[in-house]
């Protein structure tokens, strides 16, 4: 009964939201995203739990974050609100190395941008959008007052960055005489496995192609993304509100193309590992 109930909702939910097709639609959404680590898989069974639960309130303010998504049918732009957490000053000192920041999408011109800081530089990957080859499953549920269809996509194992920081950090400890126990080595083999598969949940009831941090193409905006070990979850739509919504791509930094920043991040990254590993301790940068 409780199934049937269900299903009935969502019918009615997206014949209410097909009412709304040809209305011109503009909305802030409020997102919260949350990414659990899992110690063990970085040498982490040598800790106890109370360092390890030391750790992970400090990381906090890392890996809890709110951020806001701003957007039309044509374009959108998903930032990080600002935090007051006390813990700022060890995000920052973790961080460091990399920063990622507003996210710009236009789909009638096909244009991304993405701001973002390495070693203390700024840069705006500039390109098109990418491609995803959306799933449309059969499951679906209500987040909020929003009826939501699943869709699932998988990643380019070729274009993960993070697979090729950890062929690069393997190399390093190969290169220094160090081995990784395989309790290790299985978890991140299963965190790279993991963050392949991105299963989201979209509405009809907003139709527009956006979503949060740069997923997009679906026929409703997406509530939920579900990548590796990290959750982003819609908590708040706000459309069509009194005052307009501006949204701007941003300018800030030196333009580059998400190849040419890949191979810039593996650089720099291959430049900390051969530092570290001549026995050097000073931070790098540009």
């Amino acid at each position: 009964m409780r199934k049937w109930i269900t299903k009935l909702s969502c019918v009615v939910f997206l014949w209410a939201g097909m009412q709304v097709q040809a209305q011109e639609i503009a909305g802030i959404a409020t997102y919260k995203t949350k990414t659990t680590v899992d110690l063990d898989a970085f040498g982490g069974q040598k800790m106890t739990p109370q360092m390890k639960e030391q750790i992970m309130e400090r990381m906090k303010s890392m890996l809890e974050k709110t951020y806001t998504l701003s957007f039309t049918k044509g374009e959108s732009l998903y930032e990080e609100e600002e935090s007051l957490s006390s813990n700022e000053g060890f995000a920052a000192m973790v961080g460091g190395m990399f920063s990622q920041g507003a996210t710009y999408t236009n789909l009638t011109k096909n244009i991304f941008a993405q701001e973002n800081e390495l070693m203390g530089k700024k840069f705006l990957i500039k390109d098109t959008l990418e491609t995803v080859e959306w799933k449309l499953e059969k499951e679906s549920k209500m987040i909020g007052q929003y009826a939501a269809f699943k869709a699932t996509a998988v990643k380019k194992a070729d274009d993960d960055m993070w697979e090729k920081a950890r062929e690069r950090a393997k190399e390093w400890r190969e290169k220094n005489g160090e081995e990784m126990d395989s309790v290790s080595l299985k978890k991140q083999e299963k965190l790279l496995k993991d963050a392949q598969n991105i299963s989201v949940w979209y509405t009809p009831q907003i139709p527009v192609k956006q979503g949060p941090n740069s997923y997009h193409g679906l026929p409703g905006l997406i509530l939920e993304v579900n990548v590796g070990n990290t959750i982003i979850l819609c908590s708040k739509v706000v459309l069509n509100p009194k005052e307009e919504i501006e949204i701007e791509m941003p300018d800030s930094g030196e333009e580059v193309t998400r190849k040419e920043f890949a191979k810039i991040t593996e650089e720099k990254s291959q430049e900390m590992m051969d530092r570290y590993g001549g026995g050097k301790s000073r931070r790098g940068g540009f």
